[in-house]
């Protein structure tokens, strides 16, 4: 899971399309990350259309530390912005630091922790939340999830 969509280990070029169809296909803001010189597709990124504007990434693991998802991700944010959408949130599994840096370095700030019995493989993972404001309304916290799960904390460390 990168950026809040879980990316299923796939077999065949038909469960590729299948989870393309089911959770990708005909969304507004779901971009594929290509690379510039000969448009090599490594990766996507998305934002959601619901009340989270939840921001997610994939990328192919020998992309990893190049700053191509941070540059998707900056390009898709200044579409949100035109759009009008006041801000974005994104998770991440506490135990993939490097997917929180990604959302740091595109200007998200952490905003809490909480734990999840996470399906589809039914087991717990603590996710950290991380949100941007677009409108001005800096205070503004997605509560969601915070009020979803029972377990929640603030991590000082972070």
């Amino acid at each position: 899971m990168l950026g809040g969509l879980f990316i299923p280990p796939v077999k065949d070029l038909n469960e590729t399309e299948d989870f393309f169809e089911k959770r990708l296909k005909d969304k507004r803001y779901c971009f594929a990350i290509c690379l510039k010189d000969d448009d090599y597709l490594v990766g996507y990124v998305h934002a959601e259309e619901d009340d989270s504007h939840d921001f997610g990434y994939a990328l192919r693991k020998e992309f990893w530390h190049q700053g191509i998802v941070s540059e998707a991700g900056n390009a898709v944010i200044e579409l949100l912005k035109e759009d009008g959408i006041p801000y974005i949130t994104a998770t991440h599994d506490k135990n993939n630091p490097g997917s929180g840096a990604v959302m740091k370095r595109i200007g998200m700030k952490y905003c809490y922790t909480y734990k999840e019995q996470w399906q589809p493989k039914n087991f717990p993972v603590i996710f950290r939340m991380y949100q941007l404001n677009f409108d001005g309304q800096i205070d503004r916290i997605y509560q969601k999830y915070w009020n979803l799960y029972d377990e929640h904390f603030i991590e000082t460390d972070i």
